[in-house]
């Protein structure tokens, strides 16, 4: 197998390609803050507005597979350019839009961007760094620069939107992905040469591709427009019909796109299970949380967003522990004891979601499910890429982020049905606390089962992989 070239500056490879995560998170949650202006200053309906964070969500969630097996074939680092390349037109695009449709087609621009970054952001991390300590170090490290840019977003888009207008959360991502591309140019080793090998299977691309975005359209589609809808059911066949002809033909071609060999290892299959369950759990906290305090109790946005810098802070402090814990007692360890721990703290933040409770007495609660949180973060992404192949990397970083994505639309959409179907018909505040209590201790006890997940997973590393290769760190500190 071809050797990467060394990593020279390590510690400036880690600074861009943590920065590229900030760049992905502070994307999605810095629009937020801005959609009441978007749709009253655009142009936008009440019921198409869903589409400015919709149309990312589908691109990203669609486009991950292809984009991380193309960083394993084309290159690591030149998918890393392109997805930023991609992040910086669209975000012109998106700022210069005067018409509901401009904006939405940039936004699902910007998320084909965000597939082909992600993955190839956190393959070039697993093979760069060795696995152990070292990759689990830059592990934590990655993780707390995507914890930061949901801090950032959140805050920053209010600032900018109120200040310079809404145009200003599209323009802030151009410079920040000019400089993250030119430090990368400099201390990002180059692909090796010859890294392709056979050609691009076509057939298994576009199937792989157009099942993904179907099924992640369905996921989308259904909250709003009801999962009985012929356009949500209608997507959800197609999306099955695509993926069995993908299996079929991934199973028959001699250079597959996807090669099924990588789903035997143990590691991949339930850290991807594992990352599912993660945010359709833990990821729909943050939408509980703003309804209980801005729909029951009254707080405005610039409130509620300010309160959010508790659980994303300690977010941030989690993934920082989750590499440490991850090296001293093993991710396996790490894992199992941040659920339960994750769990409890779920609990404890239903306990007081009901109607009368104040949001000093959900601190504890946020404060315990908010540090598991961050040490899952770190932990799950280590399991889901230990012991494949350095070839297949980025095939493994877009099957994780693939169990993110459609996890969080699943997740989501199956625990605001609980609230609803608890609060019922037309409810009172005291109803609605009732209905997300009932959604968050259902959370909690989801968490608890996915335990079973976490103990599947193997006790010391799954196997070494195929090809070993020596870490271009270490191979740089020998020479």
């Amino acid at each position: 197998m071809t050797q990467a070239s060394p990593v020279r500056h390590p510690a400036l490879v880690l600074v861009s390609l943590a920065l590229a995560q900030l760049i992905i998170a502070l994307d999605y949650s810095i629009v937020f803050v801005a959609l009441p202006d978007i749709g009253g200053k655009v142009g936008f309906s009440g019921q198409d507005l869903q589409w400015v964070i919709g149309a990312y969500g589908v691109t990203f969630g669609g486009f991950l597979l292809l984009g991380g097996r193309l960083s394993d074939l084309l290159g690591r680092r030149r998918l890393f350019m392109v997805g930023l390349a991609l992040y910086a037109v669209a975000s012109v695009a998106g700022g210069l839009a005067t018409a509901p449709g401009l904006l939405v087609g940039a936004r699902a621009v910007q998320g084909i961007g965000g597939a082909v970054l992600g993955p190839a952001t956190l393959s070039l991390i697993t093979t760069l760094f060795k696995e152990g300590a070292e990759r689990n170090k830059a592990l934590g490290v990655w993780g707390a620069a995507g914890s930061s840019g949901m801090v950032v977003g959140s805050l920053l888009g209010g600032v900018l939107t109120q200040v310079f207008g809404w145009q200003a959360v599209f323009f802030v991502n151009v410079p920040l992905a000019l400089v993250v591309g030119l430090i990368a140019l400099r201390v990002v080793p180059a692909d090796p040469p010859g890294q392709r090998s056979g050609g691009l299977d076509l057939p298994g691309a576009v199937t792989v591709t157009g099942g993904a975005l179907l099924l992640v359209f369905g996921l989308v589609n259904g909250p709003k427009a009801g999962w009985t809808d012929p356009v949500t059911l209608g997507s959800f066949l197609a999306s099955a019909a695509f993926l069995a002809a993908f299996l079929a033909i991934e199973s028959r071609t001699a250079n597959p796109l996807v090669p099924l060999r990588v789903f035997r290892n143990r590691n991949l299959r339930y850290g991807t299970l594992i990352a599912f369950v993660f945010m359709a759990t833990f990821g729909a906290s943050a939408y509980f949380i703003t309804l209980a305090l801005q729909t029951v109790r009254g707080w405005n946005a610039l409130s509620t967003g300010l309160a959010f810098i508790l659980p994303c802070g300690l977010i941030l402090i989690g993934t920082l522990i989750g590499a440490k814990m991850s090296t001293a007692i093993g991710v396996r360890s790490t894992i199992i004891i941040s659920l339960v721990i994750g769990a409890a703290g779920m609990a404890l933040f239903a306990a007081f979601l009901g109607d009368g409770g104040t949001f000093l007495q959900m601190v504890p609660g946020i404060v315990i499910f908010s540090l598991a949180q961050g040490v899952i973060w770190t932990s799950m992404f280590a399991a889901a890429t230990t012991g494949v192949e350095n070839e297949l990397q980025g095939l493994a970083s877009g099957l994780a982020n693939c169990g993110l994505q459609i996890g969080s639309a699943v997740g989501l959409g199956v625990l605001v049905a609980v609230a609803a179907a608890a609060s019922g018909a037309n409810p009172s505040p005291a109803q609605v606390s009732h209905g997300l209590q009932t959604a968050v201790y259902t959370a909690s006890v989801l968490i608890l089962l996915s335990v079973g997940l976490a103990l599947a997973l193997p006790r010391v590393r799954a196997q070494a992989p195929l090809a070993p290769q020596a870490s271009p760190v270490d191979a740089t500190a020998d020479a």
